[in-house]
């Protein structure tokens, strides 16, 4: 066992300036003042850590501010200490953490987790500590994940910036670094490993050599990790605003290879178009433009974490597909079909919700069958079929489509930009006319059985599924038309 040994200098004063920054972020939060008012009171300490410092350091280097959300706080009250501060004001505690020294407490709507210092030790077996109490702030921040997170802002009347290990330099560097030996950090908590891939889309920052090197090194030791919070780190870094650097990273460092093999599976197969250097460049492009299409649509949820899944794994059925043709053409017959079911797999493993699982899986099955279309040939059977298929997912797989379309020839682009837009336009129409978004039956379910006199069971769903065929196929009928139709149909069952 060991515990992250601090092997870096503590860094210098810190500018006026950024401590003017960061006493704002306090003083802005009446529940944060008076948090260290009391703590102070009873003669301990009080610092505000994590995200909320690095980001009003990121504002004090140039960025925007971020307001802080969930306040992180740590402090050498023991928890029982710590409850005891708590009782009275705050309006709820919880310590679902208090093994590990953590009180979760509300106030006045503002959540906070107020941790005692800790000098934790691992059993590099598990990713969970041996809790050891810390005998100061600075064995505290020895402890966390990457420098950037290691600072300290004291909620007493000085509100000194702590930063002893160099990490206001490395935030306005774009450096990420690790307070002790990244191989040591890693394999104290190889999840580190994801949130440093996050870190590089969500704050610009660089990974060190030393950082990238244990990441390859030591990729393996994500299998400790369970599949929950390995998925929650993997979203998370989706659903920034630029993930494509993150995910060359988890690529790079073969770390997709243990969360999300058939990423990196892609990068030897080449696209039959020839327009990319392989697949999964072109399914960095896809995500890339279907960021972009998501962002410019008011309508549009985003970060929109099902279309952006979609577009990355969308193509992860070409491997198993390919094929040489003759003239040096390559192949990739029914990817979609085989791509869904490995999209249902690894996010299944992944422990995805059914619906976020379901929702890929029908979006990778659906991304090809617009070229289908050709230049308009498609009946209004088919576009109602295509509609219908889509269902609520609809908007996205217009997104997954027109970003699928990635081809260099601009005149190509333009004439398949054209088709889709002639598909959509297609779609208004019969939606207008029609009301594509609930096509059903012409008949329910209580009137089959009326009109044929049968009970409830099999033969009323059968007789169901032939009138939306026959529904989808003509479009609305009245209602004599329908029960001709079924009375045929149902005769010729017979």
């Amino acid at each position: 066992m060991s515990a992250v040994p601090p092997r870096r200098p503590a860094a210098g004063p810190v500018p006026p300036a950024v401590q003017s920054t960061v006493r704002e972020l306090v003083d802005v939060s009446p529940v944060l003042v008076e948090l260290g008012e009391r703590f102070a009171a009873a003669g301990f300490e009080a610092h505000l850590v994590g995200g909320s410092v690095r980001d009003a350091l990121l504002a004090a280097g140039g960025d925007a501010p971020r307001p802080p959300g969930d306040l992180d706080v740590t402090t050498d009250a023991r928890p029982e200490q710590v409850l005891d501060l708590l009782r009275g004001w705050a309006s709820s505690t919880w310590n679902t953490g208090i093994a590990f020294g953590t009180v979760g407490a509300e106030v006045r709507g503002t959540r906070l987790e107020i941790t005692t210092f800790r000098a934790d030790r691992y059993d590099r077996i598990s990713r969970d500590p041996e809790v050891a109490w810390g005998a100061s702030l600075t064995d505290d921040l020895a402890r966390r994940d990457f420098t950037v997170n290691a600072m300290a802002v004291s909620l007493g009347p000085d509100r000194t910036v702590t930063d002893p290990f160099g990490g206001l330099g490395d935030l306005l560097a774009r450096r990420l670094r690790t307070p002790g030996t990244a191989a040591d950090s890693f394999a104290d908590d190889p999840l580190r490993m994801l949130r440093a891939v996050r870190f590089v889309a969500q704050l610009g920052l660089t990974p060190v050599e030393e950082v990238v090197e244990a990441m390859t090194a030591m990729s393996a030791e994500l299998a400790r990790i369970t599949p929950e919070r390995v998925q929650v780190e993997l979203s998370k870094t989706l659903l920034q605003d630029a993930p494509r650097a993150a995910l060359e990273l988890f690529v790079d460092t073969g770390l997709a290879d243990v969360v999300l093999p058939e990423l990196p599976a892609l990068r030897m197969e080449i696209d039959e178009h020839h327009q990319h250097k392989d697949v999964y460049g072109h399914s960095l492009t896809v995500l890339d433009r279907a960021i972009a299409l998501e962002e410019a649509d008011p309508d549009a949820e985003s970060p929109d974490l099902v279309l952006r899944l979609a577009a990355l794994l969308h193509d992860v059925g070409k491997p198993a597909t390919r094929r040489h043709e003759p003239r040096g053409r390559v192949s990739f017959h029914h990817h979609e079909v085989v791509g869904a079911k490995l999209v249902r797999r690894r996010l299944q493993a992944l422990r995805y919700s059914r619906e976020i699982t379901e929702d890929v899986a029908r979006l990778t099955f659906l991304h090809l069958r617009f070229h289908g279309y050709g230049t308009g040939e498609w009946t209004d059977s088919a576009v109602r079929r295509y509609v219908t298929d889509a269902g609520d997912l609809l908007p996205r797989l217009h997104k997954l489509v027109r970003s699928d379309c990635t081809t260099r020839n601009k005149r190509r682009a333009a004439a398949l930009s054209a088709t889709y837009d002639s598909l959509e336009r297609r779609i208004a129409e019969l939606s207008a006319a029609e009301d594509l978004a609930r096509v059903r039956p012409d008949l329910d379910g209580n009137a089959i059985m009326e009109i044929l006199g049968i009970p409830p069971g099999r033969e009323v769903g059968e007789a169901w599924r032939h009138l939306k065929d026959l529904r989808l196929e003509r479009g609305p009928l009245d209602r004599d038309e329908a029960e001709a139709e079924l009375r045929v149909w149902w005769a010729s069952r017979t």
